[in-house]
């Protein structure tokens, strides 16, 4: 291992070779720097020393000469680590060729000084000598031409230049210099040109840089770019500047960035960001939560708008953070803090004071604090604030600022800004200052949410301290000897308390946020009454509360169930009812509640009726009939409408139909005959009475044997309401009339039944002519009954009109014989629709075969078929079917089935086919089964395949005509044989009539 002393002299060795370009090599000094190859180049150049080309061309030529040769070396016999330090200029071919190449440039920038290309070329070559090889990175897409400062340092770190070795700062601190020389020289020759000044501020990010250049002189540096290139050019330079300081750190990051800050606050999120990096050795809090402050404060005003796309809450709650973070970097502590806010209200109070004024209205300020002069635009410009200037080391008032900025701005975020303030009391270890924090926030939030998020801080807050003194219990610290278990268990016991009355408190605490965001809730008074339990003095004192608190027009609805369960509580005396009971209080709560201006007037009307009900329930029957007629009161001015709202309750009670119903109810109940009907009279005079009150009158007239006065209240109805709420009282009134006079009045009843068949819609005057011609029968005539049938059948509606036939022929077949039914039969087939006739059709006909008329009914079934589908109405033609089969002939068979198959050909749509199918499906699988089982011609099986382009038939025509024409060839004596297609055709026709050959020769 080699001594101390080896490696100095090591190192001085090393340091020997340098510097190799200052001074500037020549061939005088370094005569190894031409040999006899470059004579014709050096004649060329001294003849001609004013031609770039010729310098050009013959630097080129030389740096390809020399990479060439550096290629070609051997292996370097130092140590990898001397290479190390050496770099670029370890060989001796390399550093030969940096003084050959270094000559040249030299040489040629005599004549041509002002030269960029020249210049530029001579350091990017001293540069790759110095630095080492440039690492060049690949950038997919185009680059914006002025980003922003944001964007800007993102891209322009990504694109900070990287080398591959490099000399050693130490080893080459001469080599390092002249570099810093040449490029001195260069900026003395063009210092406007940004390129020059980025290639020199670039080697100050080498790691190799020595100290001395990439601090100070670095520094000072970056301040003459910005000092010498136009404003215009100073946002290439800033990018640079900042990351720079960003990578040294320190007070120097601080310098800079409060420099940028200046004329651009855009980038200060991202300096309050480096302020409070981890990696940061020396972090600012306070600096950078008044920084955060100010940005919210911008904000808000719209003076800044956040790169990151933050709303001013956001900024606010990222300075939230900081402050919990560093409690005690960043605020005052309670003292202090009270003291500064007692101060800035003494300041407002003076502000606000009334001051002096000129003629002209303006005011003379004579004292207070200084005041800010006004902008360019002439709006005032902001006063100083200390909490704003990041250079002042006051420290927060953070209480006053989230109470001024937070709660007093962003009223929706209360809870965050609550328990952010209490953790920042907590940090500092004032715990009771944090718990007076959280009661405060929860006695003063509107929502369910910020209300549960201050909850649970304080209830995990007081968890934790309860946690923390049973720690110190079980594990007491030796060397404190002023722990006393003794008062650290009754101070456990006190929390513990504590956090016990907290957890019962937290359903008042949440009807209490309930009640300030809507103190008009009815729902939650009665909550907070039911939370009370049977604390009888606490509900008095909520229900008091809750009347007095609840605006009657904004309450929600129920508002006046709060006067009766009010009035019920002193009722029952109390609520578990142990207390006397104390009507007196009941009847004032009931009273007060009546002059209130609810918003229906219905609620009012209900506060009567619970109060009338109040005394009859303890038999105060005559005060039950006061306060009703009390309420029922009527005014002068009748002329009032119940449904304008602009009026109040009171004036548009005498209306209210639910009033007058419990009156008259009461009235039943309690009063006489007489005055129960001065009641319903009274109702009836308002014009107030719906249908129910109209049969509940005539029902009790009726009940007390007043049956005329009862009659004259239906007709007084029926003359109040139309169709179709008359039809009841009609229904109820002629029932009631036929039940009580029968035929005795029959000429009174009949002009009842006339005028409420006069104005009756056809829906409703069904029954009513049922009833009228059942009066008829019993009791009239029964010509004039059938006429009643016949108007109903021409009045009624139409899907009662198959109904009204029915009866009609009926009662016509009992009164004069089945006969006298045809000529209503005729007119129901022309009156009745389509599907009806055939089913009316059904009945005709049998009526006819019945009278032993054949030929009518046969005539009778054909009119119906042009109505009934065979494959939707087979019950028709099953029927046809059998009668033919049982009265008809062939001819009249084959008549059948020739109208049947016109008939499904009329019907033979595709809409109707898939409806046949439809209700065929829906008819059940037997019937489909019955004919899967009939076996088909082949021809008919062809058909029924093909599907529904038409309707095969179900009979094969018979050939009678050529069977007659044989058996009059043969004389008779011989019989056709059916060939095998005719007897599959014969077995698969069901609807065939055998006859017999007899029966032909007949």
């Amino acid at each position: 291992m080699p001594s101390v002393a080896e490696a100095s002299v090591s190192l001085e060795t090393l340091s020997a070779s340098f510097p190799l370009t200052i001074p500037v090599p020549t061939p005088v000094t370094h005569p190894s720097l031409i040999s006899a190859k470059d004579l014709h180049r050096e004649e060329d150049l001294l003849r001609n020393p004013l031609s770039f080309r010729q310098w050009w061309a013959a630097i080129n030529t030389t740096r390809e000469a020399q990479n060439a040769l550096i290629k070609l070396e051997p292996a370097l016999d130092t140590s990898p680590e001397t290479a190390a330090l050496l770099g670029p200029l370890a060989s001796p071919v390399a550093r030969q060729s940096l003084q050959r190449l270094t000559y040249l440039y030299e040489a040629a920038l005599v004549n041509f000084a002002g030269s960029f290309k020249l210049w530029k070329s001579y350091l990017q070559m001293r540069m790759s000598y110095v630095l080492g090889k440039q690492i060049t990175k690949r950038r997919g897409g185009g680059r914006k031409r002025l980003p922003d400062i944001k964007d800007a340092l993102e891209e322009e770190q990504e694109d900070l230049e990287q080398w591959e070795g490099g000399l050693d700062g130490v080893v080459g601190w001469e080599e390092w210099k002249s570099l810093v020389a040449a490029f001195e020289r260069a900026l003395m020759w063009l210092p406007k040109l940004p390129r020059l000044w980025l290639m020199y501020l670039s080697i100050f990010n080498h790691p190799n840089c020595p100290a001395v250049l990439s601090h100070s002189h670095a520094r000072r540096t970056y301040d003459r770019a910005l000092r010498t290139l136009p404003p215009s050019l100073h946002h290439r330079i800033w990018v640079r500047y900042l990351l720079w300081a960003e990578a040294r750190g320190g007070f120097t990051t601080v310098a800079v960035y409060r420099r940028y800050l200046a004329i651009d606050p855009s980038i200060t999120e991202r300096y309050t960001a480096i302020l409070l990096s981890p990696s940061n050795p020396a972090p600012r809090p306070l600096e950078a939560a008044k920084l955060l402050l100010l940005l919210s404060r911008m904000a808000a005003r719209g003076e800044y708008e956040s790169p990151e796309g933050k709303s001013p809450y956001q900024l606010l709650g990222e300075w939230l953070d900081v402050v919990e973070a560093h409690a005690e970097d960043v605020g005052l502590d309670v003292e202090e803090a009270d003291r500064d806010t007692a101060a800035k209200d003494k300041e407002g109070g003076a502000d606000s004071a009334q001051q002096p004024q000129l003629g002209d209205g303006t005011l003379v300020r004579l004292a207070g604090p200084p005041t800010a002069a006004a902008g360019a635009d002439g709006q005032p410009a902001s006063a100083y604030d200390a909490d704003e200037d990041p250079n002042n080391t006051r420290k927060l008032n953070i209480e006053a600022i989230v109470r001024k900025d937070g709660l007093a701005v962003y009223k929706d975020q209360a809870g965050r800004l609550w328990t952010g303030l209490a953790t920042y009391w907590i940090k500092r270890g004032e715990f009771e200052r944090a718990k007076e924090t959280f009661e405060t926030g929860l006695a003063s939030v509107l929502t369910i949410r910020d209300f549960t998020q201050i909850f649970d801080a304080y209830a995990e807050f007081s968890e934790s301290v309860v946690s923390a003194l049973m720690e110190e219990l079980a594990d007491p610290d030796a060397e404190d000897e002023e722990f006393d278990a003794k008062e650290t268990e009754e101070e456990l016991d006190g929390k513990m308390r504590e956090f016990e009355a907290l957890m019962d408190r937290r359903p008042f605490l949440v009807n209490d946020v309930l009640l300030r965001r809507n103190p008009n809730d009815v729902q939650e008074w009665e909550k907070r009454v039911a939370l009370w339990g049977q604390d009888d003095d606490k509900v008095a004192e909520t229900y008091t509360a809750a009347l007095s608190t609840v605006a009657p027009r904004k309450a929600s609805p129920n508002f006046h169930r709060l006067y009766i369960n009010f009035a019920k509580f002193y009722e029952e005396g109390g609520t578990a009812g142990e207390a006397e009971a104390d009507l007196a209080s009941a009847r004032k709560v009931l009273e007060k509640a009546t002059k209130v201006n609810f918003r229906n007037v219905e609620d009012l009307a209900e506060i009567w009726c619970e109060w009338a009900e109040m005394e009859v329930r303890h038999e105060n029957y005559d005060d039950a009939i006061r306060v009703m007629q009390r309420a029922t009161a009527v005014p002068k001015n009748t002329k009032v409408n119940y449904h304008d709202h602009a009026l109040p309750v009171q004036i548009r009670l005498f209306k209210s139909l639910k009033l007058w119903s419990f009156y008259v109810d009461l009235e039943e109940s309690l009063g006489t005959v007489e005055s129960t009907k001065a009641v319903y009279d009274k109702i009836l005079e308002l014009r107030i009475a719906n249908a129910q009150i109209i049969v509940n009158y005539a029902a009790f007239l009726e009940e007390n044997k007043y049956f005329e006065e009862s009659f004259k209240v239906y007709e007084r109805g029926v003359e109040l309401f139309t169709f179709p709420v008359s039809f009841e009282i009609w229904n109820i009134y002629l029932s009631k009339f036929v039940k009580r006079y029968g035929g005795t009045k029959l000429e009174r009843a009949r002009d009842l039944f006339e005028q409420a068949l006069d104005k009756c819609p056809p829906k409703s005057c069904k029954p009513i002519f049922l009833m009228y011609a059942q009066l008829e029968e019993e009791h009239g005539l029964a010509k004039r009954a059938m006429a009643i049938y016949d108007r109903a059948t021409q009045a009624v509606e139409n899907e009662d009109k198959f109904e009204m036939f029915t009866i009609y022929i009926a009662k016509a077949g009992a009164s004069y014989g089945l006969t006298a039914t045809r000529p209503i039969y005729e007119r129901a087939l022309d009156t009745l629709p389509d599907r009806q006739t055939a089913k009316m059709c059904l009945r005709f006909a049998a009526l006819e075969r019945k009278l032993g008329e054949i030929d009518r009914a046969r005539a009778i079934y054909a009119h119906a078929a042009q109505f009934c589908d065979p494959r939707t109405h087979a019950e028709f033609w099953a029927e046809w079917h059998a009668f033919e089969i049982d009265t008809g002939s062939e001819d009249t068979f084959r008549e059948m089935l020739r109208i049947k198959r016109s008939v499904q050909a009329q019907f033979n749509t595709e809409a109707s086919y898939l409806a046949a199918q439809t209700l065929a499906t829906r008819g059940g699988d037997s019937a489909g089964a019955g004919e899967a089982e009939a076996p088909l011609d082949p021809m008919a099986a062809a058909e029924r395949q093909a599907g529904p382009a038409f309707v095969a038939a179900k009979q094969q025509p018979q050939r009678r005509a050529e069977d007659e024409g044989d058996s009059d060839d043969e004389g008779g004596d011989q019989e056709p044989q059916p060939s095998p297609a005719g007897k599959t055709a014969a077995a698969g026709n069901a609807d065939e009539i055998h006859i017999s050959d007899e029966e032909e020769d007949l």
